[in-house]
């Protein structure tokens, strides 16, 4: 699990393209030993396994699965990634709950200055739009970010400088494709009233879910 509070900007060094997978060299400035193989790393908000391990250097695998989902199959040595290990059980929740599963690669429809935030709007998939809620969560490349406003297909939100300069997010432009990974509450609630099949809220209803005790 991660938080959307991104650890560093790394670079990828290198890919390797397989048949099957991808392998992505991603240089870093972790300290040497904070990633070990096998751990769970965020790459652009994408949870991917660290394979191999070199000083400051880590290897990881995305499947042709992963590579079709997301945006990493646009990448190219020498890019910027944001990057941030798994939480720790003992960490402190800076931001919200980020699986590093992604629901679409949303579009940038606009991009302007407000003072010294930036605003822009984003354009997601119907089907994601719906759990997108106005005030809520939302992680976009790995970044935990406030949706401002949302209508339709498309959303908004804010960066502010301190953001701006601790991750990838000045370098994304217009009609640039990001990694939209939506609040994981929203998800439940969406799936729990899908099932509801459309029957009002009765006590029968809250005693077979565990709101309250049946007679």
């Amino acid at each position: 699990m991660f938080t959307g509070i991104i650890e560093d900007t790394g670079v990828i060094a290198a890919i390797e393209k397989g048949s099957g997978s991808w392998v992505f060299v991603v240089r870093t400035s972790f300290e040497p030993g904070s990633v070990r193989e096998g751990d769970s790393v965020s790459v652009d908000g994408v949870c991917l396994t660290a394979t191999t391990v070199r000083g400051q250097t880590f290897s990881v695998d995305a499947s042709l699965e992963t590579l079709r989902l997301t945006t990493l199959k646009d990448k190219a040595p020498g890019q910027k990634v944001n990057l941030e290990r798994a939480m720790a059980a003992d960490g402190r929740f800076g931001g919200h709950i980020v699986t590093g599963h992604i629901d679409a690669v949303g579009t940038i429809t606009e991009r302007r200055n407000e003072g010294d935030s930036i605003r822009m709007t984003i354009e997601v998939p119907p089907e994601t739009a719906r759990s997108i809620v106005k005030k809520g969560s939302v992680a976009i490349d790995g970044i935990s970010l406030t949706v401002n406003d949302q209508s339709d297909n498309k959303f908004t939100i804010n960066i502010i400088p301190y953001t701006a300069s601790r991750t990838t997010i000045l370098e994304k432009n217009q009609r640039d494709k990001i990694n939209i990974e939506t609040d994981i509450i929203g998800k439940y609630v969406e799936s729990f009233l899908a099932k509801r099949d459309g029957k009002g809220i009765d006590l029968d209803f809250l005693a077979r879910h565990g709101f309250v005790k049946g007679a």
